[in-house]
């Protein structure tokens, strides 16, 4: 068990070093694709922007940053693209890894995500880049199979624990891959390959380092990963039980109310993301616009976030969701970003008078946001997975068990996919209440909705989940 969970992990900072490195890219990108395509005012670019212009009319008037903002805005569709195609493709990978194996189905998105990099490499005009984009969405598939995986190869008790190994990775990559994404896309082109003359993206760089990347994870997933779909650890209290079994009666009652959890907790993960993602979204424009940070001021925002975060779920988290419960350990992460809401919701009306007050609200908020990424997503995933059926076989009947929808692949990926809605929609809502109604109103109304969705888990905290 322990090392299938190094060998997920590691595949995991591999794939999320890969999938961070173009983050701070996006804005640059497209300006570079802007200029490039200047002269094409039907092409697909030139289109797109006029869309994305006549949105941003309908909600407030033009300005002398208008066309910086059409860009960003822009970037944001970009990321929403991608997650809406994860919404609609996460519950077909999970119920493929059901059917024909977690390693065979995870080998076959990498070769989508290689497909997406090879793509990104030879982007010289928008319409290329997008597709690279639709292809890495519909492809990427490493962390809900990761989860599966894990899944698979730990028991209830320990699940909470085997899972924190996905948050630690997220924030391990958030810290070092944007950086080097930047530092890289500084870097000018090769000399050898700009002597044969080649038509490559500007950022090629950072490209082949992805492309590079995924290779590698995916020659050390064929050599190191055995497949785990069907393995079940049995836990210690259950071989104490010598073979008794409940009855159909109960069988069934915790059928029904393990699907009904399951609904539940989808719900919370779309609103909590559709909430979250947003204050992710909109946190670097909050900082440009009232403190006039740079890059590399906003890189350290960020990386401190990652490093908190990274310490928390390797710490706290690991220790103490045993102890009180994965939905316990999810409210405290919801009631810790209502809280660091209500203080970015403060900030704008100090920074004038009183800055280094404002600076301290930012940390704060900063430390607040690092514990919600360090504990709402990851306790509710294990939550999840322990409403699944721990195998795909009844042990009474030997056959495949007629309810489906506990399968481990399938449902881990509706959970997935329902986080992955609302990381579609939560950014575009986010930005436009941000430029129509200013950052303190933004704030104040997340917290306002945080703080319900954290009364609203009451009953799930409440709940005894293994």
């Amino acid at each position: 068990m322990a090392k299938v969970e190094t060998i997920v992990f590691l595949s995991l900072v591999l794939d999320l070093f890969a999938f961070t490195i173009p983050l701070p890219l996006f804005p640059r990108l497209i300006e570079w694709y802007t200029v490039r395509e200047a002269s094409d005012p039907t092409g697909f670019l030139s289109r797109t922007l006029y869309f994305v212009s006549s949105i941003r009319g309908l909600f407030y008037k033009p300005s002398i940053h208008s066309r910086k903002w059409d860009i960003v805005l822009l970037g944001g569709l970009m990321g929403s693209v991608f997650s809406t195609l994860q919404y609609l493709v996460s519950p077909r990978i999970g119920s493929l890894s059901d059917k024909y194996g977690r390693k065979r189905v995870l080998l076959i998105t990498m070769i989508g995500n290689i497909v997406s990099a090879v793509l990104w490499i030879v982007s010289t005009n928008f319409a290329t880049y997008m597709l690279s984009r639709v292809v890495g969405g519909l492809s990427e598939g490493n962390v809900q199979l990761a989860i599966a995986i894990l899944s698979d190869v730990t028991t209830p008790a320990e699940r909470s624990k085997a899972l924190a190994h996905v948050g630690i990775a997220f924030a391990i990559c958030f810290c070092i891959g944007p950086p080097i994404g930047a530092y890289f896309a500084s870097r000018p082109l090769p000399a050898s390959i700009n002597t044969f003359g080649l038509d490559l993206n500007v950022y090629v760089v950072p490209a082949a380092i992805t492309l590079v990347l995924l290779v590698a994870e995916t020659l050390f997933l064929i050599l190191a990963l055995p497949e785990t779909r069907g393995r079940r650890v049995v836990p210690p209290s259950e071989k104490a039980a010598n073979g008794a079994t409940p009855s159909k009666a109960a069988r069934k009652a915790s059928v029904e109310q393990r699907i009904k959890t399951l609904k539940t907790l989808r719900r919370l993960h779309f609103l909590f993301l559709g909430i979250f993602s947003g204050i992710e979204f909109t946190l670097t424009f909050l900082t440009f616009d009232l403190f006039d940070w740079n890059n590399k001021q906003n890189g350290s925002l960020i990386g401190s976030i990652g490093i908190i975060s990274a310490l928390l779920q390797g710490g706290y988290v690991r220790r103490m969701t045993s102890k009180i419960g994965e939905g316990v350990m999810a409210r405290r992460g919801v009631s810790s970003c209502a809280g660091g809401l209500f203080l970015l919701a403060l900030l704008p009306h100090f920074i004038s008078t009183q800055p280094t007050l404002a600076l301290r609200l930012l940390q704060a908020a900063a430390v607040c946001m690092a514990f919600t990424s360090a504990t709402v997503v990851n306790s509710l995933t294990a939550f999840a997975s322990l409403q699944c059926d721990e195998s795909n076989v009844d042990p009474i009947t030997g056959k495949p068990k007629e309810h489906s929808q506990l399968a481990k692949g399938k449902a881990l990926g509706q959970f997935r996919s329902s986080g992955q809605l609302g990381r579609a929609i939560g950014p575009l809502l986010a930005c436009v209440s941000y430029w129509t109604f200013g950052p303190s109103f933004t704030y104040a109304i997340s917290a306002v909705a945080m703080t319900a969705l954290s009364i609203r888990m009451r009953r799930i905290a409440a709940t005894k989940s293994s």
